[in-house]
């Protein structure tokens, strides 16, 4: 079992000059990061499409056995709300994302605040997951026209798929979401979010996945080595109880994110 710490996201004009040292190319920050941690969520896939030629520039920028997750697209999760999705789904997949190759780690869907528990919804939409690369061609090979000239329909090997899925709404706090989750075999994500949206430490999948976006102020506060040390603590009982654990800080807006990634990766002895 591993230890995945790093960072959402790594393109933040605040952290030049502070994470990143001063005059760095800005094309250089991807590597200069991925050479301090050992796995980024790319979070630009949520907001828009990206192109295979970039995912093959960040497999390239990154070391051999570096790993990413990445964030789907809000189209899917917050402007379809996971239903009659199957073209997007499939523009998604042909996106570029397993141009990645052996560097292709967890796929995390976030649902927006608004969208409440709904079991039907979940296990219609979890049933186009595709669950190994090979399947996520099939699937990309159903994108529509628009990605005609810019799909990316190949995969390297047959490799396992993993999903993770973030919830916003106080209804998911239920036996029933939690056992579904587990009869999917998707993970929960533990979210911490300073009280704001619901916290889950219910593990329904064989890796865990944990985003810290600050424990008093979202997206701001930065975490304590005492906060870091009661993470830790928890991240090594997941460990041993079989699981892979993914770890992504995202208080990035007073470069916290990165240096408590680092702190806590050097207390698991994962750096």
């Amino acid at each position: 079992m591993t230890y995945r710490i790093g960072i959402s996201g790594w393109t933040y004009a605040p952290w030049r000059a502070a994470f990143y040292p001063a005059g760095l190319a800005h094309k250089k920050e991807l590597a200069y990061a991925a050479g301090k941690l050992s796995s980024i969520e790319i979070n630009g896939s949520f907001y828009a499409l990206q192109k295979p030629a970039s995912y093959q520039s960040w497999l390239a920028q990154t070391p051999d056995d570096f790993v990413f997750s990445v964030k789907a697209g809000r189209f899917i999760t917050h402007m379809k709300k996971l239903r009659d999705a199957e073209s997007a789904l499939a523009n998604f997949f042909a996106s570029g994302l397993l141009a990645l190759g052996p560097k292709l780690g967890p796929i995390l869907w976030q649902v927006p605040p608004t969208l409440g528990y709904d079991a039907a919804r979940l296990t219609e939409f979890f049933a186009q997951l595709p669950r190994t690369t090979t399947a996520a061609v099939a699937v990309a090979q159903q994108h529509d026209e628009r990605m005609q000239d810019r799909a990316h329909l190949l995969t390297d090997a047959d490799r396992p798929l993993r999903h993770a899925l973030e919830v916003r709404h106080a209804s998911y706090l239920t036996a029933e979401f939690v056992a579904l989750m587990r009869a999917h075999d998707i993970a929960i994500v533990t979210a911490d979010t300073a009280g704001k949206w619901p916290y889950f430490d219910d593990q329904t999948a064989d890796f865990a996945y944990v985003r810290l976006h600050g424990s008093e102020e979202l997206y701001v506060s930065g975490y304590s080595d005492e906060q870091l040390d009661v993470w830790a603590g928890r991240l090594q009982g997941w460990v041993a109880g079989g699981r892979d654990v993914y770890v992504y800080f995202d208080n990035d807006v007073k470069v916290h994110a990165p240096y408590n990634a680092m702190c806590l990766a050097e207390k698991l002895g994962a750096r």
